[in-house]
């Protein structure tokens, strides 16, 4: 604990109380997370109305989720380096002032490969963001408040995918989705506002002893991990990532805002129930989560020609409930397994994450232009299904 409440200095004045938490100060990094999020998964409910607007395909258009997160992939790792000189706040506001800009010219451009630049560029600042926001939450707050202060910080991941997606999925449908991206560009120029003149400037304590990173991804356990964290999110993401195409074909068009809508709110639930439970029973969860996202995608190739809306549904709230967790129990997991080097192990988790993201969107777009959505279950299952053999094989090592 000494450890991690020395990486951060903060300036003059700055220094949280004791006994409570700095609210005003953690809610803007609550935005700053739902920003981040907001950035790599809203286009995946605005598919067919980018394609349209472009005259390209939804495979297409999938990419602009794709590159987002190979942007954020790619520059985790190397930005954590390259910037532990620089303050916090400094840090932040680079990586807002970037989302404003790119997302007010994607609304305004009227070139799609211009889009797939800006959506990259996009991705490489929600990485900084990313490489960030947990530090800075943590030097914010007393030792004995920092986990509380986290998941503050944190709660803008859930908000993104419970309300973010789905109100622009539907709103979309009044105002268009170039005005989507307006708003996102409007809320990030507000909260660089917010975040200048009303968060606290923090820099890294650089006498600190530094670990290789190949150190870390040879520890016990940690490659195990990083393979879960592969397979579980580019299964998730397979599905997500192409909601819109799937429930088209299933004659669910025009509910796609609310499936999104159900997806959200079941994992705003799951993440309450993990939240309670995570640190007595943080292996039985993790078992219990996959084999529920294997059996439902077991289902959904089973059903898959045979689904209404009341089934989907039940679905889409076991799939919610299912996945609601992994970010958390994968964060706990691999500190657990890093352990004096969590702070390594979280870049190469982020790194991981949003390749496997990146990953999903390019196998996706293959799978949907030469298969069809329906092929879609049948490989989420085969990864799951490997990804459940690890766990076993690993298990001793791993927990």
């Amino acid at each position: 604990m000494k450890q991690q409440t020395e990486c951060l200095m903060p300036t003059a004045d700055t220094i949280a109380s004791p006994e409570r938490l700095p609210l005003l100060q953690l809610l803007a990094l609550t935005l700053a997370s739902f920003l981040a999020t907001a950035n790599e998964t809203i286009p995946a409910g605005l598919l067919d109305q980018i394609a349209s607007g472009f005259m390209t395909s939804e495979a297409w258009a999938g990419q602009t989720v794709t590159l987002c997160a190979l942007g954020a992939g790619i520059a985790a790792i190397p930005l954590t380096v390259l910037t532990k000189k620089y303050p916090q706040r400094n840090l932040l506001l680079i990586s807002l002032i970037t989302f404003s800009v790119c997302n007010l010219l994607t609304a305004l451009s009227t070139h799609f490969i211009f889009v797939l630049c800006l959506r990259f560029i996009i991705g490489l600042a929600t990485g900084l963001a990313w490489s960030i926001l947990a530090t800075y939450a943590r030097s914010m707050a007393p030792p004995h408040l920092q986990g509380r202060a986290l998941a503050i910080a944190m709660l803008g991941i859930p908000l993104a995918l419970a309300l973010g997606v789905p109100l622009s999925a539907w709103l979309s449908a009044f105002i268009g989705w170039r005005n989507i991206f307006i708003i996102l560009s409007i809320t990030a120029l507000l909260l660089t506002v917010w975040v200048l003149f009303r968060v606290p400037n923090y820099q890294k304590n650089t006498s600190q002893r530094s670990v290789a990173l190949k150190t870390v991804f040879t520890m016990p356990g940690v490659r195990p991990i990083l393979f879960l964290v592969m397979a579980w999110i580019l299964s998730h993401y397979l599905l997500y990532t192409y909601i819109t195409p799937l429930l088209t074909d299933l004659g669910l068009k025009t509910q796609i805002d609310f499936i999104l809508l159900v997806f959200g709110l079941s994992t705003l639930l799951g993440i309450w129930l993990i939240g309670l439970l995570v640190d007595q029973h943080l292996k039985k969860l993790i078992f219990i989560s996959l084999t529920t996202f294997l059996i439902i995608s077991v289902l959904l190739s089973l059903s898959f020609n045979h689904l209404g809306l009341m089934l989907f549904t039940v679905f889409t709230v076991i799939w919610g409930l299912s996945f609601s967790g992994a970010p958390t129990l994968l964060q706990t997991v691999l500190a657990n397994a890093a352990r004096e080097n969590a702070d390594i192990a979280q870049s190469l988790l982020v790194t991981v994450f949003n390749l496997s993201f990146a990953c999903s969107g390019i196998i996706g777009g293959i799978l949907l232009e030469t298969l069809g959505t329906h092929y879609f279950p049948f490989l989420i299952t085969f990864i799951l299904a490997v990804a459940l053999e690890v766990l076993f094989i690993y298990k001793k090592v791993i927990f």
